[in-house]
């Protein structure tokens, strides 16, 4: 480890951009609705546990648009989301 390192080159702000498309966000999630999308990565061999969120979220809007014979206590309305 150096005495002294040089930051005057340095930047502040993101050390990875987010793709196009993609917001970054900040969500709390409880600790075992976490878990179970982790441990779902995990036993298809790996991918990310953010992914399978996002497409599970999509999965619900999608549903929420569909017309429903019977209401449900669910999601209504149009999302005007793209299909991924």
């Amino acid at each position: 480890m150096r005495k002294e390192y040089d930051f005057s080159g340095a930047k502040r702000g993101r050390v990875v951009r987010v793709r196009k498309g993609k917001t970054r966000i900040t969500i709390r999630l409880d600790d075992d609705v976490l878990e179970w999308f982790r441990e779902q990565v995990e036993r298809a061999g790996g991918g990310s546990y953010q992914n399978l969120i996002n497409d599970a979220l999509r999965e619900s809007v999608r549903r929420a648009d569909e017309p429903q014979e019977e209401d449900t206590g669910g999601l209504k309305g149009s999302s005007s989301l793209p299909d991924s």
